[in-house]
């Protein structure tokens, strides 16, 4: 991961309410929201990768996958890195990384998968 991305994290004594940390989180989680953009992140979870690999992992086309990029780069989720003829993409940091591997795991290892999360009995 790129050490020199500037990448500050919020302490709790920094946050003083819910309220707070909702604005602060909310551009982000809504960058992640949606499915392609999670997919993309979730391969750059596992290292480095250019726009072809990404576009080859995902079926997605070119211009989708830079679409896709996008606003995971204006909410500072990934950078990009030229190299020759070709962007180099990457997560931010392993802060990232670390809860999104650990949350698909969750889901993954689950018989239920996500309705294991979303059960009624779980609301409660």
């Amino acid at each position: 991961m790129r050490q020199g991305l500037d990448v500050q994290l919020i302490t709790h004594d920094e946050l003083r309410s819910p309220a707070e940390q909702a604005q602060i989180l909310s551009p982000s989680l809504r960058a992640l929201s949606d499915p392609n953009r999670l997919h993309l992140v979730l391969l750059l979870a596992e290292g480095p990768k250019t726009v072809r690999e990404l576009t080859d992992a995902t079926g997605m086309s070119q211009t989708l996958v830079s679409h896709h990029l996008t606003p995971l780069r204006e909410q500072q989720l990934v950078s990009v890195t030229p190299q020759g003829r070709s962007n180099v993409y990457e997560l931010c940091c392993e802060n990232l990384a670390t809860p999104l591997r650990m949350l698909a795991t969750v889901v993954a290892s689950s018989p239920l998968g996500v309705e294991a999360c979303c059960t009624p009995s779980t609301l409660s």
